[in-house]
């Protein structure tokens, strides 16, 4: 390591390659589920630094894991013995051009920060969740990470007009275009977008950014089924022309786990809700936002007015709106708890399927009937952007048992597979859900994406061992 130390430091400095105890915060997951030691973690402060470091590793053959704010749920990181290349010293936002409505950031650039960013061109970076306080731009292009507004935005692969890459063997692909069209040939960008890291290191990308909504309108609704949910959610889709940001689903069992962990987070209808839903529209146009003469905002009388109606419907059994911008973030503050919900149970299983819209009330009907058959007495807890398909079914199970995890795992993807979706919507890959990919992935597919591998990084030293299983 000596030698190898020395040429590292050469190249970001002494200071910027951390070994032993100095990379103990590197060296677990944010599930503190896998631990590992790095070789080395280097912490480039630039695209040519990073080019350096994987031409040095693609010369000696040393496997490289990249690292952002590390705060992933399927254990992208593990870095045993390998090189682990954090780039959180790369937090320049090299270009904001707000006619254009684009922005241009490196990989270690913080999701609040790009949000601040924005913010002060009175426009929004729409991607959010629970962890945009530590998550990076590389980890968010790398996972191809979804969040609470893909309903109206899309999600990460959506945002990204273009990127910056640094290959296997230490090459730059400047794919930094913010052009909405450009038809010449493969679409590379979207090849690596998604690809944790298994490719090629993303440095830099050129984000779209959206109007800043004006103002918004937010409400929890119980409703009786999620069926109910999605039936409302068409008739809000058409009665306010598109305005709906997000929406989430929090069923009872949810709301039990809340009180439980967080009982300062008492939701506006109770602890018992059997089925509540998050709604929130944001406004664009000023005739939406600009309050009447009572102070009332157009937004929030349309969303009461379309929630009334729905309850006449009986599409919806109650609501209450947020009366002020403290009482939204206390909307939005229970949704967001639903990681330290979880990940509080010592024997919880976490998965995250994707849908077809109407095919999610099958999936919760369904895989409950499994999971009682596969771990009696174990609890279910679910929460999902209901209006995106994605469901975030978890499982406490009665014993810590890792065969008794694995084949629940297997019962939520048949499952989810059986009714059209798929066992992976937003938080990637990573280590731990190879299994799932070997199970689920259809073979042409995998031997089509080995391929890639093997052409792209013939030495497998770019994360290996995450994403594809063996073949």
């Amino acid at each position: 390591m000596g030698s190898l130390h020395q040429e590292l430091s050469d190249i970001v400095g002494k200071n910027h390659v951390l070994t032993g105890s100095d990379a103990a915060r590197y060296s677990q997951d944010w599930k503190d589920l896998y631990h590992w030691q790095p070789m080395a973690v280097v912490r480039p402060a630039s695209t040519a630094e990073v080019s350096g470091v994987v031409k040095l590793a693609h010369a000696q053959g040393i496997p490289v894991v990249p690292c952002g704010g590390n705060t992933g749920l399927n254990a992208g990181t593990f870095a045993q013995g390998a090189l682990m290349l954090s780039l959180e010293r790369m937090t320049s936002i090299r270009d904001i051009r707000p006619h254009a409505r684009v922005i241009v950031a490196e990989a270690g650039v913080v999701l609040d920060n790009m949000h601040a960013a924005a913010a002060q061109h009175d426009l929004i970076f729409p991607l959010t969740f629970g962890a945009r306080g530590s998550a990076q731009v590389g980890g968010v292009l790398s996972t191809n990470a979804g969040g609470s507004n893909v309903l109206r935005y899309g999600n990460t692969r959506a945002l990204a007009l273009g990127i910056e890459v640094v290959l296997p063997n230490g090459d730059v692909l400047d794919l930094l275009s913010a052009l909405h069209k450009d038809n010449t040939g493969y679409d590379l960008r979207d090849l690596f977008i998604g690809a944790e890291g298994t490719l090629g290191i993303i440095t830099a990308a050129v984000f779209k950014l959206f109007p800043k909504p004006k103002a918004y309108a937010t409400a929890m609704v119980s409703v009786a089924s999620p069926a109910a949910g999605l039936q409302l959610l068409n008739m809000l889709q058409t009665a306010t022309a598109g305005m709906v940001e997000a929406y989430e689903y929090m069923p009872r069992n949810y709301m039990q786990g809340l009180k439980a962990k967080r009982p300062d987070l008492a939701p506006p209808l109770g602890f018992d809700t059997a089925h509540a839903i998050m709604v929130e529209l944001g406004a664009i146009s000023a005739k939406d936002a600009t309050p009447g003469d009572d102070g009332s905002l157009p937004i929030a009388g349309l969303l009461e007015t379309a929630l009334a109606q729905a309850i006449d419907d009986g599409l919806a059994d109650d609501a209450v709106l947020a009366k002020n911008e403290a009482e939204r973030k206390h909307f939005w503050a229970i949704r967001e708890a639903a990681g330290e919900v979880i990940f509080a149970h010592e024997n919880a299983l976490d998965t995250d399927v994707s849908l077809p819209l109407d095919a999610v009330p099958d999936f919760l009907e369904q895989i409950e009937v499994v999971r009682e058959k596969c771990d009696p007495g174990s609890q279910p807890h679910v929460v999902s952007h209901l209006g995106d398909g994605n469901v975030h079914y978890s499982v406490f199970l009665t014993r810590p048992d890792e065969d008794l995890k694995e084949a629940m795992r297997e019962l939520v993807e048949e499952t989810a597979l059986a009714l059209g979706g798929s066992f992976s919507a937003e938080h990637g890959i990573g280590l731990s859900k190879r299994g799932g990919m070997a199970r689920r992935k259809d073979p042409v597919a995998l031997n089509v994406m080995r391929q890639i591998k093997a052409t792209l990084d013939p030495q497998n030293i770019m994360n290996p061992g995450k994403v594809l299983p063996d073949a």
